[in-house]
């Protein structure tokens, strides 16, 4: 096989390597949002319905069953349910059953951030960063990834990781910019 053969197998390979992990995680980040929430409280009828339809689609995700995951989520994100809206912008970001579109990632992202979703604050960090359905703006994406490390302090790693590329003026603007944000209940984030 020549370079360019390999090159591409290889490359077909990272891909394939990508949307297993991608999948893997989105199952787990169900696995424990759906859990944790059916644990804490006792739900009311139309949440018990809404926990039960995440959970069909965490199966449907697991086997990989994208269009039965994003029929479930679609109508449980419209109706404001902060998980099917980050499962939708994980969706959206990685062309999981529906054309990939950053910009509507990101909007589905805020909108469960906005909730308290502390994964959701990943997956904008990520956008931001990435310059992902936004301009890339790296003290953007240290906002939200100190938001993030501040809920969930496993992920402080990708706030270090973005500080690496900051002046000590750009880390200390996003800190204030992150006091704000969290402070205004996340509608003053920009």
């Amino acid at each position: 096989m020549h370079r360019a053969g390999e090159r591409a197998m290889v490359q077909e390979m990272g891909i394939a390597m990508n949307r297993a992990i991608t999948t893997a995680l989105l199952a787990i980040t169900l696995t424990l949002g759906c859990g944790g929430a059916a644990v804490a409280q006792t739900p009311k009828p139309a949440q018990a319905k809404a926990a039960d339809l995440l959970k069909a689609a965490n199966a449907a995700v697991i086997r990989e069953d994208w269009a039965t995951a994003i029929k479930i989520w679609k109508p449980l994100a419209a109706q404001g349910n902060q998980y099917a809206q980050l499962d939708l912008a994980y969706a959206y970001r990685e062309s999981h059953g529906v054309p990939q579109d950053y910009r509507e990632s990101i909007r589905l992202a805020r909108l469960s951030a906005a909730q308290g979703n502390a994964h959701a604050l990943g997956v904008l960090g990520i956008g931001y960063e990435k310059g992902l359905g936004v301009s890339q703006n790296y003290v953007v994406a240290h906002m939200w990834f100190n938001l993030y490390a501040a809920a969930l302090d496993e992920f402080a790693p990708d706030r270090k990781r973005i500080a690496a590329k900051m002046t000590p003026a750009q880390i200390a603007e996003a800190q204030a910019m992150a006091r704000k944000c969290q402070a205004s209940n996340f509608k003053q984030c920009d």
